[in-house]
């Protein structure tokens, strides 16, 4: 580690600046898209292309930690990241107000604003993992990381709620006003969260820190590439956050077309799902613990396991949509939401350790890769999951075996998510005698995303 290691104090600043990201976000993904749809009366297909042109936007994660790399500081990239970030949103809201007099130049506006969301997100979000990469000791990893997306949950539930009422009644100006009013506070709040927080260059090399030379950035990412770990982790990202996020738009409408439920019933599931994401969190955090030392297994045993079980209940999901009513629903999607949450979390502590692993010159670069994947994988998991649905319903007569033909899909990617989690576990060999260390040694981004 390149300085003092982070106290929890400074973890929260981290969590902090995370929970902005989120609040900045969901106004984006949630309130802009409902004001589309239902105000507005646009189609839904139109904010769908937009949060997944941020995404692709994002594939210059590489780049922009490349950039943190060369200057050995993340706070930069964070504040800057941050500011961008917040003027994008800015930009969203007043696109989307435009959108109701001159269609085309909203819908422009809006593709520059969700650029400069997903330019915003990539620089803040892939250099505050690489701060934590570099400052979090091991055995506070999974439990940091942990912390760390609670309160990006946090700041998604608040802003969503508090937006939500002082929209109330709706007008274009008052959605103006808070969207602006937003963007100025999670500046200010980034500010006085990094304040001091990583310090100057010259105190973040450690002793056996290369020097950092000016290099190429398609040679560094190419170097980056060449490592067998890091290669195996890309691949592992993808397809773990391809699988988790393909049934995130199809579970609802599965609920209410194979088991009746009513749309409250069917957010209550949703709901349900979520809760049990954070409980697997909570179990990771507790199993990464220096209290625990291992004794609930090592983060990458719950890495690999978290897979297995995801791709268990995705099984289950596939026998709910043949066999109809009888099947525990509920029961089924609270152990996917367990083993969602567990290998997640897993994969944000083992993101962290690897990011350093191969020398902290290249830090950033790293993380930038494995950020890249899973955008890209959100972006497409979306798409993939809805437009295999509908292929299914097209080929397959029922509804139920048709959800089953896309969850079955899902269960398979799992399936290969845990193969390559063990094929990065095995790069660990030389270096440790067995994956039954305790956690400190083994100490990942989700998520979804930031």
């Amino acid at each position: 580690m390149s300085a003092t290691g982070f106290g929890w104090l400074q973890i929260a600043r981290l969590g902090l600046i995370q929970a902005c990201m989120g609040a900045v976000v969901v106004v984006t993904t949630s309130t802009l898209n409902r004001i589309m749809v239902v105000e507005l009366a646009l189609p839904a297909l139109l904010p769908g292309l937009l949060v997944g042109f941020h995404y692709l936007v994002q594939m210059v994660r590489p780049r922009m930690g490349f950039g943190a790399d060369q200057g050995r500081r993340c706070t930069p990239w964070m504040m800057g990241g941050m500011t961008v970030l917040a003027t994008g949103g800015y930009l969203a809201s007043v696109a989307t107000v435009r959108m109701a007099q001159d269609l085309t130049g909203g819908i422009a506006l809006s593709v520059l604003a969700f650029s400069l969301i997903g330019f915003g997100v990539s620089a803040c979000g892939t250099s505050l993992l690489v701060m934590m990469s570099k400052r979090v000791a091991e055995t506070r990893r999974a439990p940091a990381a942990t912390a760390v997306w609670m309160m990006m949950i946090v700041g998604f539930a608040v802003t969503a709620i508090s937006v939500g009422k002082l929209l109330q009644p709706y007008s274009p100006e008052r959605l103006l006003d808070i969207s602006a009013s937003l963007s100025v506070l999670v500046v200010i709040i980034t500010g006085l969260a990094l304040w001091g927080l990583e310090g100057p260059a010259s105190n973040l090399v450690s002793a056996d820190s290369k020097p950092v030379h000016p290099q190429d950035f398609k040679q560094a990412l190419a170097s980056v590439w060449d490592e067998p770990q890091a290669k195996a982790f890309t691949v592992f990202v993808f397809l773990s956050m391809l699988a988790y996020s393909a049934q995130d738009l199809i579970l609802e409408p599965f609920a209410g077309a194979s088991f009746g439920l009513t749309p409250g019933e069917t957010t209550q599931l949703s709901g349900l799902h979520h809760s049990a994401v954070l409980c697997g969190m909570l179990i990771v955090a507790l199993a990464g613990s220096s209290w625990i030392a291992g004794r609930l297994g090592s983060v990458q045993s719950w890495m690999v396991g978290g897979c297995v079980v995801s791709g268990v209940a995705m099984v289950g999901l596939c026998m709910a949509g043949i066999s109809g009513p009888p099947w525990p629903l509920k029961a089924n999607v609270f152990l996917l939401g367990v083993a969602n949450g567990s290998f997640s979390i897993a994969a944000i502590a083992t993101m962290m350790r690897l990011a350093t692993q191969g020398g902290e010159d290249r830090a950033g670069t790293r993380m930038g890769l494995w950020g890249a994947a899973q955008a890209i994988a959100f972006g497409v998991g979306g798409l993939l999951g809805t437009g295999a649905s509908d292929l299914s319903h097209l080929f397959v007569n029922a509804q139920g075996a048709a959800y089953a033909c896309v969850f079955g899909f899902e269960a398979l990617m799992f399936a290969m998510s845990a193969a390559c989690a063990v094929w990065v576990g095995r790069y660990d060999a030389p270096r440790t005698p067995s994956l039954s260390l305790p956690a400190s040694h083994h100490s990942k981004e989700l998520g979804h995303e930031y």
